[in-house]
């Protein structure tokens, strides 16, 4: 079950020992910035959307009590590993950097990285077609790194803290185009602010920036956390839990293996 305790950014928070989990509670970390239809502050200042219902789904099906802990975005890896956090589901791609520094749980969803751009623009999500442009990413994003790997000789590489950010400046006509997650942008698009911009198409594949979808991020060692996430994990993907969360936010699946 979760608990939706809106505990601020750089909190002080009591320090759990390396490699445990507390049977009471686990704090699972997401971003403090807005990221709809995934996660966002509704008026009542309760975290809605379709991450922290699969966050719900998840910690209910493997019997843990989450607590809903935001953290800014650029600093939520270091709040994992410095133990005020003891997960984090952020839509977070799983990347041989990150694993590095952290583990992962299995996939919980799988979309593609896009090109965005105003509607009266004919370009297409290659480096040739984006020449001369400036490409909007957020900050500390596998599409930042994917710009910069592939669009960065040809094109302005714009970084923004969030992705709304980014979004307004498109909107606002600072910058050609954004690169970000394709469901995230189809949410934009269809927003007023977003009607003047459309999906250009994905950007092409590197599993080696882009990932192998999203998962949930725990310590190095955390295998007894990391295994109960993957329990919960195949429980609501098993029982259509996950199918019917992702059905009141998408038309369609945003999950492939």
């Amino acid at each position: 079950m979760i608990k939706r305790n809106l505990i601020a950014a750089g909190v002080a928070a009591t320090m759990l020992s390396a490699g445990t989990v507390s049977a009471e509670e686990v704090k699972i970390g997401i971003a403090a910035e807005p990221y709809p239809p995934f996660a966002s502050l509704d008026s009542s200042g309760t975290w809605v959307g379709w991450e922290i219902e699969v966050i719900d789904a998840v910690c209910s099906a493997a019997e843990l009590d989450c607590v809903i802990t935001p953290v800014a975005w650029d600093g939520i890896i270091p709040s994992l590993t410095g133990q005020q956090i003891d997960a984090l589901m952020a839509s977070m791609s799983i990347t041989e950097e990150r694993l590095k520094t952290i583990d992962f749980s299995d996939p919980y969803y799988n979309t593609p990285a896009v090109i965005v751009a105003d509607k009266s623009m004919d370009i297409e999500p290659t480096p040739e077609s984006l020449a001369g442009k400036i490409i909007g990413v957020q900050a500390s994003t596998i599409h930042q790194a994917y710009a910069n790997e592939h669009f960065k000789d040809a094109a302005e590489i714009r970084v923004y803290q969030t992705q709304d950010e980014a979004n307004q400046d498109l909107f606002a006509g600072r910058i050609d185009a954004i690169q970000a997650d394709s469901i995230a942008m189809a949410d934009f698009v269809a927003t007023d602010t977003g009607a003047c911009c459309e999906i250009k198409g994905p950007v092409a594949n590197d599993v080696a920036i882009l990932g192998r979808g999203v998962g949930a991020g725990v310590r190095k060692g955390d295998d007894a956390l990391r295994e109960k996430l993957n329990a919960g994990i195949a429980a609501i993907l098993a029982d259509g839990t996950h199918e019917e969360i992702t059905s009141r936010y998408f038309t369609t699946s945003i999950y492939s293996e």
